[in-house]
């Protein structure tokens, strides 16, 4: 007979307590089931045991089961000796015969020496009759009052475990715990499911299959084809929106990126402008120091900054004004309102408006635009114009991500 294995289903022998695919515990075989031994029986005393109390009456009767009477003992019949005759007294008691003596034997042999003759057997006397000692009689055993009797309860009788014969294997591989010989083909032993084959590795799963929900055992029927077809769909959606999405999803990454990344300054290769005033040119805009500047003439003129090779454009920061200084500061000219027109290397332009603080220091401004080949300043308003004196732009710096 076999037996399923309840966790993986494979076929086990019936005196095999493990699995020999996985190691589960099947259950105790009735290989090794042993009969008990009877219990001894006890012989109960042929006459019961009398007690007696403290002051050595005799204590009240025990009421227990009585004895079957004993055999009456078979009389012992006693021989009376025969009255011996008395001789008359005048009569003398004859004498013992004289012993022959034995004939001389010859020279080379020495003389035997006499035996004495035995002696007469000494009357035996009758040993006295061992007495009877009368039988005590029994005390009365009282009458048990009559009740009712509850109905008995049946025992069921125990089962008798009969010993079967071991089938021993003849061929296969031992048990390098307990030395049992396992069949061919078993990883476990039916004993004691010790691995069998401990120094084999199993292969390695691939790296998917360590994944949820992959890493799961399931057997079949138990929605697994539920779960597959939820994870398509799942998956199908999320192909939809990112194709849909792509866009703002990537948007959003880089903006994460520019703000947790690091970032740092790049110089143009060239600076133009449109306009520029006498003794400040474009190039002042670009030097590195807030000392100088570019002077534009009015409103609408502007800087153009080209670059050599494509980048991802963080932020742009300028310096208004002809100085830092506050009392430098209020006598020049300098751009209160201004457009970035910022040109990617696809040919598209994108504009944003920016309104700067009437106050001296830098002031910057994030645009988060990728592919960057060239930016454009637009002055279009300005505060402190009077008396020709030029729009200040002391210094622009561009700045990208590392």
């Amino acid at each position: 007979m076999t037996r399923s294995c309840p966790a993986c289903g494979a076929a086990n022998e019936e005196d095999e307590d493990f699995c020999g695919s996985c190691g589960t515990y099947l259950g105790w075989s009735s290989r090794r089931a042993r009969t008990a031994a009877p219990a001894p029986e006890v012989e109960a005393p042929a006459h019961p045991v009398e007690e007696t109390g403290p002051d050595g009456d005799d204590a009240p009767p025990v009421p227990s089961p009585r004895p079957a009477p004993a055999p009456a003992p078979t009389p012992v019949v006693v021989p009376t000796p025969a009255p011996v005759a008395e001789e008359p007294p005048s009569r003398a008691t004859p004498e013992p015969a004289a012993t022959p003596e034995p004939e001389p034997a010859p020279d080379p042999e020495p003389a035997p020496t006499p035996v004495p003759p035995p002696a007469p057997p000494a009357p035996v006397r009758p040993a006295a009759p061992a007495p009877v000692r009368p039988a005590r009689p029994e005390p009365p055993v009282e009458a048990e009052p009559v009740v009712a009797v509850q109905p008995g309860v049946p025992i069921a009788q125990r089962p008798v475990v009969r010993p079967v014969a071991a089938q021993e294997e003849t061929n296969g591989f031992p048990c390098p715990s307990c030395g049992t010989l396992n069949r061919p083909g078993r990883k476990f032993c039916g004993r004691c499911a010790t691995p069998l084959h401990p120094g084999e590795q199993a292969e390695p799963l691939p790296w998917w299959r360590t994944r949820w929900p992959f890493d799961r055992k399931v057997r079949a029927g138990s929605g697994r084809l539920v779960r597959g077809s939820v994870l398509a769909l799942l998956i199908v959606g999320l192909l939809i929106a990112g194709f849909l999405l792509v866009p703002a999803g990537r948007y959003v990454i880089e903006d994460v990126r520019d703000k947790l990344g690091d970032t740092g300054e790049i110089s143009p290769t060239g600076v133009t402008a449109s306009a520029t005033t006498a003794g400040h040119p474009a190039k002042l805009a670009t030097d590195g120091v807030t000392n100088t500047y570019w002077g534009a003439p009015k409103p609408g003129a502007s800087l153009t900054a080209e670059f050599e090779k494509p980048f991802r454009l963080v932020g742009v920061t300028v310096h208004t004004g002809v100085s830092t200084k506050p009392e430098a500061f209020q006598k020049g000219a300098r751009p209160t309102q201004a457009d970035l027109r910022i040109r990617t290397k696809d040919g598209k332009i994108h504009e944003k408006a920016w309104s700067l603080t009437d106050k001296p220091g830098e002031q910057s401004v994030r645009t988060g635009i990728s592919d960057v080949v060239s930016i454009e300043f637009v002055v279009r308003e300005a505060a402190g114009q009077g008396g020709g004196r030029p729009i200040a732009l002391g210094e622009i710096e561009y700045f990208k991500r590392t």
